[in-house]
Formats: structure tokens, C-alpha cells, sequence
């Protein structure tokens, strides 16, 4: 049975009415999509772009395939998925990733990839559609986050697959404390510096923190209605890999 959408999530650190929290992680984003991979430098100490390699060799995407990138607006994921002769479909809330996105592909000279604005948590696309669903960077600014795992389940076909990768909690003991320092002193004066921005990525540094932990985040994939659940930590769980199959 479907749970109802809670009356507050969280935006940041703040506790806000689930309503609201579209529109205003749409502002942060609309914000920042023009500095897209200033803002992902700034937070990952430019190690995204690793992240984001290892997390596509693990989809394993291949030729004739259809996958369903969500919150992949500015293509990162896209790309290189696109590279394996997967058909792509990018998927965003939010039209100015979009947008930028588009602009990147044309630059690179990249055809072929599906742009479309659309909510994770309400798809438009019919069951048993894709054989993989990816999500970069995106599932904890989700307002509903089960709703959005099982619109993804709806979509895959038997067999399908799940891959998550998002910011999460690391176990290394002292690790932890000294990326909370950088996270939450120093990224924010980045984002003023080379975004004019300071508030919306000290919201998304707050964001981290408030997303479940591993095992959580592992037991709603679960709870979706997806087997073999797995995570992969890196840097001790600062980012992971969270997969799952349906069948």
C-alpha cells in the first residue's frame, strides 16, 4: 500500500510543508544550473567526475537498451551512458538543467538523447518501459522519496535495473568531521565566490546531511519493491551506490 506524503519534509535543515519543497529546491537549481560543474568541484573536491565513471560501469548500459536518466538534467550521466548505443531518456523537474543540458549536448555534438521535464515522482512513461533507471546526485531532493522509488519500479521492465548514486554518510572515523568543516565553512563561501549564489549551496550541503544513511536508503529501495538490494560505498559512505532489480 502506497504511504501518504508527510506533511513536512525537510529542505535543508529546515522542517517545511511537503508543498513547498518543489518549488524551492526549483530555485536552487534554477540557480545553479548555469555553474552546474562548479557547484558539483566545489562539493566533491572535483572528484564527481570519478564518481560519476565508476557509477555508469556498474549500470553496465548496452546497445539498444532504454534507460531512463532522472534528475540527469545537464547530462552528466547521459553522456556517458549514451557512449555504450543505450537509447537515453533524460528526465528533469527542472527546465533550466534541462536546458543546459541541451546546450552541452549540441556543443559535444551528441544526438539521439530524449529530453523531458518531468517529476520523479509522478512519471508519465508506461510500466515495464526501461530496462535501467538511473539517478545521480538527485534522489534527496526528491519531495516524496518512496513515491519516487516506486514510480521507478513502475517503469523498469522485469529484469530491470536500479542504481543510485548520492551523497551519504561516511564511517571513516576523523573523515567525517573534517569534510563537514570543508562542506559547511568553505562550500558555501564557493558558491559566493564563483555563483554569486551562498544559499543555495548551503542548501545542498544541508540536504546531505538530512538523507537517510546507507542502510536506510538501502531498506526503501527494498521497501519499493526491489530485490537484491546492494550498496557501494566510497570514501567510507561519504558517496555510494545503491542498486536494486526488479522482478
Amino acid at each position: 500500500m502506497n504511504e501518504p506524503t508527510p506533511a513536512t519534509v525537510t529542505f535543508g535543515y529546515e522542517d517545511i510543508p511537503a508543498e513547498e519543497k518543489t518549488a524551492r529546491v526549483g530555485g536552487v537549481f534554477t540557480s545553479v544550473a548555469g555553474k552546474y560543474d562548479l557547484m558539483n568541484d566545489a562539493m566533491s573536491g572535483g572528484m564527481h567526475r570519478l564518481w560519476k565513471d565508476r557509477f555508469v560501469r556498474r549500470v553496465k548500459p548496452r546497445a539498444g537498451e532504454q534507460i531512463l536518466d532522472m534528475a540527469g538534467g545537464t547530462g552528466d550521466i547521459a553522456f556517458r551512458l549514451a557512449e555504450s548505443g543505450a537509447a537515453v531518456t533524460v528526465a528533469d523537474i527542472n527546465p533550466a538543467m534541462l536546458e543546459v543540458g541541451m546546450e552541452r549536448a549540441a556543443k559535444r555534438g551528441i544526438d539521439g538523447l530524449v529530453w523531458t521535464e518531468a517529476n520523479a515522482e509522478t512519471l508519465v512513461f508506461p510500466d515495464r518501459f526501461f530496462d535501467a533507471y538511473t539517478i545521480a546526485f538527485g534522489i534527496r531532493n526528491v519531495t516524496d522519496i518512496p513515491a519516487a522509488l516506486r514510480e521507478a519500479h513502475r517503469v523498469l521492465r522485469r529484469g530491470g535495473r536500479f542504481y543510485c548514486l548520492e551523497f551519504s554518510t561516511t564511517l571513516w572515523p576523523g573523515f567525517g568531521d573534517v569534510y563537514d568543516a570543508y562542506s559547511h565553512k568553505i562550500v558555501p563561501k564557493l558558491g559566493q565566490l564563483l555563483a554569486g549564489d551562498s544559499d543555495s549551496y548551503r542548501y545542498l550541503i544541508e540536504s546531505i546531511r538530512r538523507f537517510p544513511d546507507m542502510a536506510t536508503f538501502k531498506g526503501m529501495i527494498g521497501d519499493a519493491g526491489f530485490v537484491q538490494t546492494q550498496v557501494e560505498p566510497m570514501l567510507g559512505g561519504l558517496v555510494a551506490i545503491h542498486s536494486g532489480w526488479k522482478i
